[in-house]
């Protein structure tokens, strides 16, 4: 389980970055003059930071799979890929478009990332440590 969630951790802070820049220099041009270019570029933003910290969050979740076998984990890496997947992913095909209904993809992307967290919580709270054993 943690060389997969390492795995993904990189792919995702490697699109996290890149996909940043691209938002950063790339688009801020072809975005800029559109009326509505400032809030589409600052959905980019936002699914990137939420891209990149996730990313991370996976890679946290690959250490704790390295000290438990809880399922609690495992549901913690999907959460946090599914909801890359779901809120980025919408947030930045939502800039790419400027089609607004995507926008209630959003919130399920957000639900799976409160899950991931809660899960890592649940996954801790199992840990055994000598002082506890």
């Amino acid at each position: 389980m943690e060389r997969l969630a390492l795995l993904g951790a990189g792919i995702l802070g490697f699109l996290a970055v890149a996909l940043g820049a691209f938002g950063a220099h790339g688009l801020k041009a072809r975005l800029g003059p559109l009326p509505d270019g400032a809030l589409r570029l600052e959905w980019w933003s936002t699914a990137a930071h939420y891209h990149l910290v996730h990313a991370l969050a996976l890679a946290a979740v690959a250490f704790l799979a390295t000290r438990s076998s809880s399922v609690a984990v495992v549901v913690a890496a999907v959460g946090f890929v599914l909801g890359t997947v779901l809120f980025s992913g919408s947030l930045y095909v939502m800039t790419l478009t400027g089609v607004r209904a995507l926008g209630a993809v959003t919130p399920f992307g957000g639900l799976a990332f409160l899950v991931g967290w809660a899960s890592i919580a649940v996954a801790a709270w199992g840990l055994t440590t000598p002082a506890n054993r």
